[in-house]
């Protein structure tokens, strides 16, 4: 059992040369009020005269004090390299590393000299701790810390919150579930205004860790006795209190040695309390100190052993990712690449080692582009959006020339239609645009392994982004034209006689019952015509019969002497066509491109040439109104042009949908994924830019270093841990 103080020993060794605090190791913490007595509590515990003393705040940085009991013949611990085999007692601090110090009072100078060099000189605390190891045969094995006292008025150059930073520093180290709290409080004072007590209950309630020392009992009143106190009658606690009597300042300076003091304190307790003598006084409380210690180390040290363990492969795994220093530069270099160019790849199909699971990226974010994002905008276009019933008449009138059409003219739907397809153009181009920037960002996504090597060398990482972004914006150029040339082909040849064209067959039929309509409509008119000429003829005859020697003249004076001009329409009678020629005037009158007046016929435009021509013509717009009203042919013709372009815009929809993946797939992602290993090789890989590429940043090589040193503290604390055996544990 007594090997388990030494073992922490060499823990705690281990852990302040690196300056960690990730194993909490234990400890015993010695906290109290200022010029409570605690510096000379340590003094008769190691029963050295060797810590500064004075007035006022004397320890103002954390001492970690470890006593190590050295047998005269241990010839083990004794070095001759050292100078140690023909001394008793000697001290080394840590940051002085092999130095011994035999004389004790220039071990106090050096504690004095190392706390004003961090601290200041003007009364100043700093939290970084001394470490000094004392070795001797008249101490027994323990681990103290001496801290601060309790203040709280500040003086010279300590600062207006220092009982806030003290009260900080205390709570540090007593907080430790590891650590046994020694609060240390004067006789002269109100046990029940303890402020060690009240710190040490606030982080141990229970009192499982906390020993509390009465100091200075020979400073009471005369007259009062702290009999209650040490009993527990005050204030209870569960380890016990142990009462103590310090050398007074004035001992201090006459140079009474600790041998004295310890036997006038034997004496004094005698004197006063006889029937608690026993155990109360210094050296009782050292190996009270020291049995409680080895007991709480037995407890800690299964959990101790299983910390160390874990924090061995959680460094383990942490240097690991920063990689093993460099041998081959070229070998390393190519190394990254082939994993980079394979991670690249791997993450667009989608086999990469770690993948993605908070957001698409690679591949799936491609394909989502391609049939949501890109399929959904083209789904989202109206066939005929923009395109409205004026502008497909107008059309119509403008395919149809001088001359009325009795069918849709096909060019009209030719140049609709063609529009229409434009719009298909700048969706696919945006398609393109979207992968261009998922593959920019792939980069980000290639797997934690390559990350890594990416942080570690941040020239080669930039480096690498610069090759792919080239790439890329290489490849976009002829990906773009590649799509634009799609949508040119549609444009470039509309095909009627496509097999998914069904409504173009339905285009003969219509026409035809356009035509049926219009003979039906006709026919009436050309039997009355046929009439009014046979009519016309028959009168002709008998007045040829008649008279044969009236000249053409007076013929034709005859024969419109009843029948005014303006009641004849190419020789038709309008009285005796009836209904159907008015229908067919008031038809007329609705279209501002009808003629309103008939024809005049040429005898009569040579009597009425000398007058001056009159223009009945309304002026023609340039462009159709919205609001013009259509005829039933006109709307017809118009429903007939809309069901044709909606129908082959969906075919070449589909078509456009189709094909623009795939001319991105192969024109930019297959070909970035077959070349990027060639081109990084290409650009990188070249032997003057080796050193420049695979130069670290400066903060990955201090983490691989702190990563180092810290895995080597704990695989040298588990093979100190190792060493004891199952029956020193228990």
């Amino acid at each position: 059992m007594e090997a388990l103080i030494p073992v922490i020993n060499k823990l705690q060794d281990v852990f302040n040369t690196i300056g960690t605090e990730a194993i909490q190791l234990p400890q015993i913490v010695v906290v109290g009020n200022q010029s409570s007595g605690k510096s000379s509590v340590l003094e008769a515990i190691v029963g050295k005269d060797f810590l500064p003393r004075g007035t006022g705040i004397i320890t103002r940085r954390p001492l970690i004090l470890q006593l190590v009991h050295v047998a005269k013949d241990d010839l083990t611990t004794r070095s001759a390299e050292e100078g140690t085999l023909g001394i008793d007692e000697w001290a080394k601090f840590l940051h002085t590393k092999n130095k011994v110090y035999t004389d004790f009072d220039v071990v106090r100078r050096e504690i004095e000299a190392e706390t004003d060099r961090m601290s200041g000189t003007n009364k100043g605390i700093c939290p970084e701790p001394i470490s000094l190891k004392i070795f001797s045969p008249n101490v027994v094995n323990l681990t103290l810390v001496d801290l601060p006292g309790i203040t709280k008025v500040p003086v010279g150059d300590q600062p207006e919150d220092i009982e806030i930073q003290i009260r900080n520093l205390l709570i540090k180290y007593i907080s430790n579930p590891n650590s046994i709290i020694l609060a240390v409080t004067a006789a002269n004072t109100d046990f029940a205004t303890s402020e060690a007590l009240k710190l040490a209950r606030e982080v141990d309630p229970e009192g499982r860790r906390t020993l509390a020392v009465i100091t200075k009992l020979d400073l009471m009143d005369a007259g009062t006795d702290a009999i209650d106190v040490l009993m527990g009658r005050v204030i209870p606690v569960k380890l016990g209190i142990i009462g103590v009597v310090n050398r007074s300042q004035q001992d201090i300076l006459n140079k009474k040695s600790i041998e004295d003091s310890l036997r006038d304190e034997a004496l004094f307790l005698q004197r006063k309390y006889p029937s608690i003598a026993s155990r109360n006084g210094s050296p009782y409380l050292a190996k009270t100190l020291n049995r409680m210690l080895m007991h709480h180390i037995r407890a800690c040290l299964p959990e101790l052993k299983t910390r160390v363990n874990v924090m061995i492969h959680q460094f383990q795994s942490l240097l690991n990712s920063y990689g093993e220093a460099i041998e081959d530069q070229g070998q390393t270099l190519l190394q990254i690449i082939t994993k980079f160019a394979s991670a690249y790849c791997a993450t667009i199909e989608g086999t990469a080692c770690n993948i993605e699971t908070t957001e698409l990226c690679g591949g799936a974010r491609i394909c989502y582009i391609f049939h949501e994002t890109f399929g959904g905008t083209l789904d989202s276009i109206d066939p005929l959006g923009g395109l409205t019933t004026s502008d497909i008449l107008t059309a119509i009138r403008n395919a149809t020339g001088p001359r009325p059409a009795l069918f849709v003219p096909e060019v009209s739907f030719e140049l609709l239609v063609k529009r229409q397809i434009r719009r298909l153009e700048e969706p696919s181009l945006r398609c393109v645009e979207l992968v261009h920037e998922e593959m920019q960002n792939i980069v980000q996504h290639c797997g934690s392994g390559v990350q890594q090597e990416m942080q570690r060398f941040s020239k080669l990482h930039d480096k690498i982004i610069e090759v792919v972004t080239n790439l890329l914006r290489k490849r976009l150029p002829a990906t773009n034209q590649m799509v634009e040339n799609l949508v040119a082909i549609e444009l470039s040849y509309i095909n009627t006689k496509h097999p998914d064209f069904h409504d173009a067959q339905l285009v003969g039929s219509l026409f035809k019952n356009v035509e049926e309509d219009q003979q039906r409509v006709q026919r009436p008119k050309l039997q009355i015509k046929h009439q009014v000429t046979n009519q016309l003829n028959a009168e002709t005859n008998d007045v040829k019969a008649k008279s044969k020697d009236d000249s053409s003249t007076t013929l034709f004076s005859n024969i419109f002497k009843n029948q005014p001009v303006n009641k004849l329409i190419n020789g038709v009678d309008t009285a005796a066509v009836g209904d159907t020629v008015t229908t067919t005037a008031a038809t007329a009158s609705n279209n501002p491109l009808t003629i309103s007046a008939p024809p005049t016929p040429h005898h009569q435009r040579s009597i009425q040439s000398p007058m001056k021509a009159v223009n009945l013509l309304p002026e023609v717009p340039s462009l159709t109104s919205s609001s013009l009203h259509l005829t039933k042919k006109e709307r017809a013709d118009c429903s007939v042009i809309e069901r044709l372009i909606r129908s082959y815009f969906i075919i070449v929809k589909k078509n456009i949908q189709d094909s623009v993946p795939k001319a991105i797939m192969h024109f930019l992602v297959n070909f970035v994924k077959d070349n990027l290993q060639s081109e990084l090789v290409t650009h990188l890989y070249k032997h003057d830019q080796f050193e420049y590429l695979l130069s670290e940043s400066e903060h990955i090589s201090v983490r691989r270093r702190e990563a180092s040193e810290m895995l080597k503290a704990l695989q040298k604390a588990s093979l100190i841990i190792s060493e004891i055996r199952e029956t020193h544990v228990w």
